[in-house]
């Protein structure tokens, strides 16, 4: 039987969604097309949008979860996923009423490293523990699931990370990430649907 994983010590240890927004560094990423990503992400924020009147009831209603819930959110701010994916999180925690922090991936490795995909530090990484005890009920991230297809895709059909065209192709996997979050509030509602879906699993 696995011990559950405990982050109590974690809480209080990262900084604000503010914080975490101001703090950020200006990046030029051009295989995400993102030439600002502050910008970027404070956009992402100011925009956010429920995509109907029942979702945003869900999450604002007085699910008695989200009242013991808290969030610690890994990641770092040169990751073009954290650009679009952080600032969703940050305002669907923030109707919640779920107190949320961000761990900067750099200075919690011992902690991101708990939460790997497919072995890697893929970021960001939501995760959800109880306020008082810290035993960890779930994660979300590093992208939506068909995002993260495209990557899983690219893996399956490139395991050879030396081969002569690898790197190109990663390139081009990154354009195509980069496509998909580019295309309209899409990524946003999957996002809205599987944090929907953990939650529901997490009251149950």
């Amino acid at each position: 039987m696995t011990h559950p994983i405990r982050l109590q010590h974690k809480i209080g240890q990262g900084l604000t969604p503010l914080q975490f927004m101001e703090n950020m560094k200006i990046r030029d990423m051009k295989l995400s097309c993102i030439p600002n990503t502050k910008e970027l992400c404070r956009q992402v924020y100011d925009r956010f949008q429920w995509e109907n009147e029942e979702a945003e009831r869900f999450f604002t209603s007085e699910l008695h979860i989200f009242n013991q819930l808290h969030c610690l959110i890994l990641c770092t701010d040169w990751c073009p996923d954290v650009i679009w994916n952080v600032p969703v999180l940050f305002r669907i925690l923030e109707y919640s009423r779920i107190p949320t922090e961000v761990l900067i991936m750099e200075d919690h490795m011992e902690t991101m490293d708990l939460f790997l995909t497919d072995g890697g530090r893929a970021q960001p990484i939501a995760v959800f523990l109880h306020a008082s005890t810290g035993e960890v009920f779930g994660t979300w991230g590093a992208r939506p699931a068909y995002i993260q297809n495209v990557m899983d895709e690219f893996k399956r059909n490139h395991p050879d990370k030396q081969a002569a065209a690898y790197q190109e192709q990663l390139d081009q996997t990154y354009k195509k990430i980069g496509e998909l979050y580019h295309d309209g509030n899409e990524y946003q509602k999957v996002m809205i649907q599987e944090l929907r879906q953990l939650f529901t699993s997490i009251a149950v």
